[in-house]
C-alpha cells in the first residue's frame, strides 16, 4: 500500500519591513528596475569574457549601428551646424566680433552639442530598433528556442548588440562633427568670403586635445546605456504583442534621459579635474 503525504500547512509569506510602506509605489517601482537594469549589466560583463566569441555576430550589429544609421546622423549634424552658426552670428555681429564665430561654434560642437545631439538620434533609431527586435523575438518565443537548442541567447543577441553600440556611437559622433561643422562653413561662407582653410585653422586653434577627449570618453558611456537599455527592454518584454511597441517606446524615453544623466555626470567630473 502506498502510503499517501498529507500537504502541510501553507507557508505564511514574509512580510515586508515597516519603512517599505513609506516609500511610494512609483518610487519602489523604479528603484526595482534600476535594480534590474544594474543586475543585467553586470549579467553583461560575466558573459563579454566568457567564450565563444560572437565575433561575425559583432560586425554584423556594428554595420547594423553605424552605417545604417550615419545618413540620419550626418543629415541632422549638418544642419544643426548649419542652424547654429546662422543664429549665432547675429548676435556676435552686434558686439564686433564676427570673426570669433568658427571658434565659437566649433567648441560647442566639439564639447557637448555633438555628442549629444548624435546620442539622442541614436537613442531614438537604435535603442527604439533594438527594443522592437528583441520584444518580437521573446513574444514569439524564439529566444526561448535558442535556448533549448544549446545556444547562449544572452550572449549571442544581448552582447554582440551592446558590444556594437558602444563601439559605433563614438565614430559616429566623429563623423556627426566633422559633418556638422562643414555645414558651420557652408553658413560663414553664405554671408562672408571665408576659406575653407581659415575657416578650419580659427576652429582648430581655439579647440584643444582637452576639448575632445572629454566629449570622446563620454561618447563610449552614451552608447553603452543605449544599448543596455534597448537590449533590456526587448529582453525582458512582457503582455504579448503589445509589449513590444511598449518596449520600444520606453527604450527610447528611458535611454534619452540616461544620456542626459551621463552627461551631466561627465562635466561634473571634467570641471572637477579642469580646476585640479
Amino acid at each position: 500500500m502506498e502510503s499517501t503525504k498529507q500537504p502541510g500547512p501553507p507557508v505564511p509569506k514574509k512580510a515586508d519591513p515597516a519603512w517599505l510602506s513609506i516609500i511610494p509605489d512609483d518610487l519602489r517601482d523604479f528603484l526595482n528596475e534600476a535594480g534590474d537594469i544594474t543586475r543585467f549589466a553586470m549579467r553583461f560583463f560575466r558573459e563579454v569574457f566568457v567564450p565563444p566569441y560572437e565575433m561575425r555576430e559583432v560586425i554584423h550589429q556594428c554595420y547594423e549601428v553605424g552605417y545604417r544609421s550615419l545618413t540620419l546622423v550626418g543629415l541632422t549634424a549638418f544642419i544643426i551646424g548649419l542652424v547654429l552658426t546662422l543664429q549665432s552670428r547675429p548676435t556676435l555681429a552686434k558686439f564686433g566680433a564676427e570673426s570669433w564665430l568658427p571658434a565659437m561654434v566649433g567648441i560647442s560642437i566639439i564639447r557637448e552639442i555633438g555628442p549629444v545631439i548624435v546620442a539622442l538620434i541614436c537613442a531614438g533609431k537604435i535603442g527604439s530598433s533594438i527594443g522592437a527586435e528583441l520584444g518580437s523575438m521573446k513574444v514569439t518565443e524564439q529566444i526561448d528556442a535558442m535556448e533549448v537548442s544549446g545556444t547562449n541567447p544572452f550572449k549571442y543577441i544581448v552582447v554582440s548588440r551592446m558590444i556594437a553600440t558602444t563601439l559605433m556611437i563614438p565614430v559616429l559622433t566623429i563623423m556627426g562633427d566633422t559633418i556638422a561643422l562643414c555645414g558651420s562653413f557652408i553658413a560663414v561662407r553664405i554671408k562672408s568670403s571665408v576659406s575653407f582653410t581659415l575657416f578650419f585653422n580659427q576652429v582648430f586653434e581655439s579647440t584643444e586635445f582637452s576639448d575632445f577627449l572629454p566629449a570622446f570618453i563620454k561618447s563610449f558611456f552614451f552608447g553603452f546605456a543605449i544599448g543596455l537599455i534597448g537590449c533590456y527592454k526587448g529582453y525582458n518584454s512582457k503582455k504579448g504583442t503589445e509589449g513590444v511597441g511598449e518596449s520600444a517606446n520606453s527604450a527610447v524615453v528611458v535611454a534619452s534621459l540616461l544620456v542626459f544623466v551621463l552627461d551631466l555626470i561627465a562635466v561634473q567630473i571634467t570641471e572637477f579635474f579642469g580646476y585640479i
